[in-house]
C-alpha cells in the first residue's frame, strides 16, 4: 500500500519538523526574554533544519503527497513539544505576588527561612487588612514556592508576572525540590 522509502522519508520529515518547530518555540520565548546569544544559536539551528526539510518535501510533493501530512503533523507536534521543553527549562524570572488576609507574616517567615527574599506590604482589601508579599524569583523556583504558599495559607490569592529585567535576584539558600540542585548531594 505505502512505499517503505516514502514512510522512512516521512518519519524523517516528521521528526525534523518536531525538532525545528520546538527549537523555534523556545527561541521565540528566549527572544522575548532578551537572551540574544541563545536566540541567535537556536535560530541558526532552526533555519538549517527547516531549509533541509522544506526543500526535501517540496522536491517530492508531486510524487509523494503523503509527505505533506508528515510535514504538517511534525509542525503541530513541534509546537506542543516546544512548549513542554520551555516549561521544563523554566528560563527567566518572575514576580510572585501573594495576598494573604491572615498568614502573611507567617508565610514571609517560612519563605525567608528557606532563603527566599520576601518583601511585605500592608494594605487594605475588600474585607479588611491584608499583607501583600512581593517575591522576585527564578521561574524554576515557582513550583516549590506555590506549594509553600498553599500549605501555609490555603486561602491566599497569588498573581504571577513575567519579569523581563531586574537589578538582582537573590537565589534561595535551600531549594526544596531536591534533585541535582540539592546542596547536600554535592560531592
Amino acid at each position: 500500500m505505502f512505499d517503505s522509502a516514502v514512510l522512512v522519508t516521512g518519519m524523517i520529515v516528521f521528526v525534523a519538523r518536531i525538532c525545528d518547530v520546538a527549537i523555534g518555540t523556545v527561541r521565540t520565548i528566549v527572544t522575548v526574554q532578551g537572551r540574544t546569544v541563545i536566540a541567535f544559536f537556536l535560530a541558526f539551528v532552526e533555519i538549517v533544519i527547516w531549509v533541509l526539510v522544506a526543500s526535501a518535501v517540496l522536491n517530492q510533493v508531486r510524487e509523494q503527497p503523503l509527505l505533506v501530512v508528515f510535514y504538517a503533523l511534525g509542525y503541530a507536534t513541534g509546537n506542543v513539544m516546544g512548549i513542554v521543553v520551555e516549561r521544563k527549562l523554566a528560563f527567566g524570572l518572575i514576580i510572585l505576588r501573594v495576598i494573604s488576609r491572615n498568614a502573611g507574616q507567617i508565610l514571609a517567615a517560612t519563605l525567608r527561612a528557606k532563603g527566599q527574599p520576601v518583601t511585605v506590604f500592608h494594605g487594605e482589601g475588600m474585607s479588611g487588612p491584608v499583607d501583600e508579599l512581593y517575591i522576585a524569583c527564578r521561574r524554576r523556583d515557582l513550583k516549590w514556592l506555590i506549594t509553600d504558599v498553599s500549605e501555609t495559607d490555603p486561602n491566599a490569592f497569588y498573581v504571577i508576572e513575567q519579569a523581563r529585567d531586574v537589578s538582582k535576584v537573590l537565589r534561595p539558600v535551600h531549594t526544596p525540590l531536591g534533585g541535582w540542585r540539592t546542596p547536600n548531594k554535592r560531592k
